[in-house]
């Protein structure tokens, strides 16, 4: 906290996210501390937060616990308090059981129970409250993430006089899919509350946009969207009412056909690709320890001419099932065979008590020790399946290790692996196979781009990155690494607020 200032006069720059900014560790004596959590988001705000005095408003990560604010490196923590009932209702409930597969076109099936969207509305109310009672007059609150969608409008609600901004760091699904979302009003105008609201592609501002015109009827200019300044807060459909209907909408054509900007606030919805730490990798990358990690590591695979690398979390969006049967049918047509090449799989544990989860963790398995069975030898194997979690520096060793990378998300905001393996790539080498349906797609043009659906596209790209010309191979990466290197993630922070600053 800056000299003189007192926590009465509130903070310059808050952010709201769904968990705080550490995670709680016990130590080699057996008590409990804190430690700031390597997420590349906390990465690039730390030290903004550390010279604009910054709080950071979030859920510590244990139910039916409440703690007091602390303050942690130079960052003002306030821990929202969360129920186990919350947790599997807001969090596990409408966050990832509603909002998740639905803002994913629908890869699986999204379930709508409305005393989900209750808990989800009376905890977005939580975190709005708790950033309202932090922050200083005329301040900045940057609010994350598609589990807090409703919380702009409630907090301009609370604060009129601070400025909001939100960015959504996963897809935004077209109007037709997103129609299906019973409290899809609610939705939009808690979103609507934000004075500039960031996505990942371009599309994705698109479809927000259009969603916004074809549900409440608001003008569109360009990016800017004009919201009646006269639209009531407890009108039906607001998130602060708690329910969804499709009210005044008759009011809200008119609105559109002849928009008077004198009585419309200007909200803007843009995209704002997100990036990694480039900095952190890259020097990961260059110590001589994790250098060598890489070398055991394909020592450890018995040294496969080609190892082909998948890491993600086990998730239905991230194509797993796909890269797996293209590898196993190029094994059976031995276009490659164990020995080769091996694939690894990086599959980070998530969300384990949600049911479509646990029956992916069962179907992978399966898939493994099928294909393991069938074409192993003594010496190779074909998969080296990882369910584990990993500290960056194995994974940058991970990265250092595998000559090809398979990124086959069926949809995705970003993915910041891929953008991760070209960070690690210091020789410009490696190849990057990379799904079209992410967001890092609009920015890496000179990976192999592939439709996952099409397990044939993908078995030839698997083929051609394991036979790929060095030459062509260095001059792909090299092109990929000044991309990612030139837009990092501080410099993406960067240009949200400063835009977000210029409204």
């Amino acid at each position: 906290m800056a000299e003189g200032m007192t926590k009465k006069d509130g903070y310059d720059f808050v952010v709201v996210a769904n968990r705080l900014a550490v995670n709680r560790v016990t130590e080699e004596d057996g008590s409990t501390g804190w430690q700031r959590s390597p997420g590349g988001l906390v990465t690039a705000l730390a030290p903004l937060m550390a010279a604009s005095d910054g709080a950071w408003v979030g859920w510590h990560g244990a139910p039916d616990e409440t703690l007091e604010p602390f303050d942690h490196e130079d960052m003002h923590l306030v821990p929202v308090p969360l129920s186990a009932q919350e947790v599997e209702d807001y969090y596990e409930g409408f966050s990832n059981g509603t909002l998740w597969p639905l803002y994913h076109d629908v890869i699986a099936r999204p379930d709508f129970h409305r005393h989900w969207f209750e808990a989800y509305r009376r905890v977005n109310r939580r975190f709005a409250e708790n950033a309202a009672a932090v922050a200083a007059h005329g301040s900045v609150v940057w609010v994350q993430d598609y589990q807090l969608q409703l919380v702009p409008a409630m907090l301009r609600e609370l604060r009129p006089d601070v400025k909001i901004g939100f960015f959504n760091h996963i897809p935004f699904p077209p109007p037709g899919l997103f129609a299906q979302l019973p409290w899809r009003h609610s939705v939009l105008r808690g979103l609507l509350g934000a004075d500039l609201i960031g996505f990942q592609r371009g599309s994705d501002a698109t479809n927000f946009q259009r969603a916004v015109h074809n549900r409440l009827g608001y003008y569109v200019d360009e990016d800017r969207i004009h919201v009646p300044t006269e639209t009531r807060a407890h009108d039906e459909g607001s998130p602060l009412a708690g329910f969804d209907a499709d009210a005044d909408r008759g009011t809200a054509a008119r609105q559109e056909a002849a928009p008077d900007t004198g009585s419309a606030r200007m909200v803007e919805a843009k995209s704002f690709p997100i990036s990694i730490d480039t900095e952190t990798i890259t020097e990961l990358a260059q110590r001589e320890d994790i250098i060598a990690r890489a070398a055991e590591i394909r020592r450890e695979l018995g040294s496969p001419e080609t190892v082909l690398l998948g890491v993600d979390r086990l998730d239905y969006t991230k194509g797993i099932r796909h890269r797996m049967k293209a590898f196993e049918e190029l094994l059976q047509e031995k276009k490659l065979t164990v020995g080769e090449a091996c694939l690894v799989q990086v599959a980070s544990p998530s969300r384990e008590g949600v049911e479509s989860y646990q029956l992916l963790k069962e179907e992978i398995e399966q898939t493994v020790g099928r294909v393991n069975g069938e074409f192993d030898t003594m010496g190779h194997t074909a998969i080296r399946y990882l369910h584990h979690s990993y500290p960056m520096e194995e994974m940058v060793a991970l990265y250092l290790a595998a000559d090809v990378m398979l990124v086959t998300a069926l949809r995705d905001g970003m993915n910041l692996v891929a953008k991760e393996y070209v960070a690690a790539r210091q020789g410009d080498d490696g190849v990057l196979v990379l799904s079209e349906f992410t967001g890092a797609a609009d920015e890496l043009r000179q990976a192999l781009l592939i439709n996952p659906h099409d397990i044939d596209e993908l078995k030839a790209a698997i083929v051609k990155a394991v036979k790929m010309d060095s030459e062509d191979a260095r001059g792909r990466m090299e092109v990929l690494r000044r991309q990612v290197v030139s837009h990092n993630v501080k410099r993406w922070a960067r240009e949200f607020l400063d835009h977000l600053e210029e409204l």
